[in-house]
């Protein structure tokens, strides 16, 4: 699960970084400007290395947490569709949480599941 999210998270940061044609476009459409891709490609590559190490993990997924909190906002803002654009990021999120949940004791121990 963790890995899943992690190459998205890694493309999407690296795709902002090299900014081709549709990164530009869908800035534009975010009403955000160009000139920011890159910082926003850099702060999600570091948010998603702090979730890679292992002693920093759940404090990565807390800036993961909030940096997809801050990307649903955006398509809802512009009134992208729901299941594709505007709850995507939550399907990331679910698969950093949950990659978490599996190999992480102290996670586990701090929300219990029922059996």
């Amino acid at each position: 699960m963790s890995g899943l999210a992690i190459l998205f998270l890694l493309f999407d940061g690296g795709i902002k970084l090299a900014m081709p044609a549709p990164v530009a476009q869908s800035f534009a459409k975010l009403g955000y400007p160009v000139s920011l891709a890159p910082g926003i490609g850099i702060l999600e590559l570091v948010c998603t290395l702090v979730y890679l190490i292992p002693r920093s993990a759940v404090l990565g997924a807390i800036f993961l947490t909030g940096f997809l909190g801050g990307a649903i906002t955006s398509h809802l803002r512009v009134g992208d569709p729901w299941f594709t654009h505007t709850l995507f990021p939550i399907y990331i999120g679910l698969l950093v949480w949950g990659g978490l949940f599996l190999r992480e004791d102290r996670l586990r121990v701090l929300i219990p599941m029922r059996r």
